[in-house]
C-alpha cells in the first residue's frame, strides 16, 4: 500500500467515514471506495459491502478484486441506567455494538451495575455532544424523564445516527414530540424517532422489552421491512 493510501486510509478512520481499500487481483493495483473517477460498478460493489459489512472478493468485467470494508465501529447509546439497558446491553455487544450508557444518577450508572460497558455520567445532551453519534450508531432513550430524554433526543435528531428510538406509551411518545417540536424540529425528523421503542412482539419484561429494542436496531440496520409505528403526532 502506497504512503497515500496509508495517509487516506487513517483519515477515513479518524473522521468516521465508511470507506473500502479494493485490491486488483492479481495485478495488486489498489484504490479506495468510494471514487468518482472509478468504474461505477466497482463503487457500487463497494457499497454493497459496506452495507453488508463485509469484506469479500467479487468479480466485475472480467477483473476480480478484494474488497476489503473500513466501516466506523458499531454504537449503541442507552439514555437511562436502568433495568431494561441492563438486559439490552448484554444482547447490543454480540450484535457487534460498543455499549455506553448515559446516566447522571451514579446510583444507578455504576460499573456494578454494568460490568464491562462504557459509563457516562454526564447530563445526556452533554454526552451526546461528546460522544457524536454517526451513521454508524444507534440512540435509545429509557428513563421515562423529559429531563433527561429530551436533551439526547434533540441531539440524537441532530446527528447522523441510523436508529433512534424512545421507550414510552403512543400517549407519553405524543407529548414527547410536541416537546421537541418546540425545540424546532420539524415532522420530518421527528418521523425519524421509533417511538413506542422496539418491535410490536407484546414485551413485558425488561428482557423482552431488550429484545425488541435489539431487534428493531438490527433490522433497521439491515434495511428489513418494518410494519409502520402507531400514530403518536404532536399536537399542530
Amino acid at each position: 500500500m502506497t504512503p497515500y493510501l496509508i495517509a487516506a486510509l487513517e483519515q477515513a478512520k479518524r473522521e468516521k467515514q465508511p470507506i473500502v481499500l479494493a485490491t486488483r487481483l492479481p495485478t495488486g493495483e489498489q484504490r479506495l471506495l468510494p471514487d468518482p473517477e472509478a468504474p461505477a460498478d466497482l463503487n457500487e460493489a463497494a457499497d454493497r459491502a459496506l452495507e453488508r459489512d463485509e469484506s469479500g472478493t467479487v468479480r466485475l468485467g472480467g477483473a476480480e478484486y478484494f474488497l476489503h470494508v473500513h466501516n466506523p465501529p458499531l454504537r449503541l447509546i442507552v439514555v437511562g441506567a436502568v433495568h431494561i439497558a441492563q438486559a439490552l446491553a448484554p444482547f447490543a455487544v454480540p450484535c457487534g455494538f460498543s455499549v455506553t450508557i448515559v446516566d447522571p444518577r451514579r446510583s444507578f450508572a455504576s460499573e456494578e451495575r454494568f460490568p464491562g460497558v462504557d459509563i457516562s455520567t454526564d447530563w445526556p445532551d452533554e454526552a451526546l455532544d461528546a460522544l457524536a453519534p454517526d451513521r454508524r450508531t444507534a440512540v435509545v432513550t429509557l428513563t421515562h424523564d423529559p429531563k433527561l430524554d429530551d436533551p439526547a433526543l434533540d441531539r440524537a435528531l441532530k446527528s447522523q445516527a441510523f436508529y433512534i428510538g424512545a421507550l414510552g406509551s403512543r400517549r407519553t411518545h405524543a407529548a414527547r414530540l410536541q416537546r421537541l417540536k418546540e425545540l424546532g424540529h420539524n415532522d420530518n425528523a421527528l418521523s425519524r424517532i421509533r417511538g413506542p421503542v422496539g418491535l410490536s412482539i407484546e414485551a413485558v419484561t425488561a428482557p423482552e422489552i431488550a429484545l425488541s429494542i435489539i431487534a428493531e436496531i438490527v433490522a433497521v440496520r439491515r434495511n428489513a421491512p418494518l410494519p409502520p409505528k402507531p400514530s403518536a403526532k404532536p399536537a399542530p
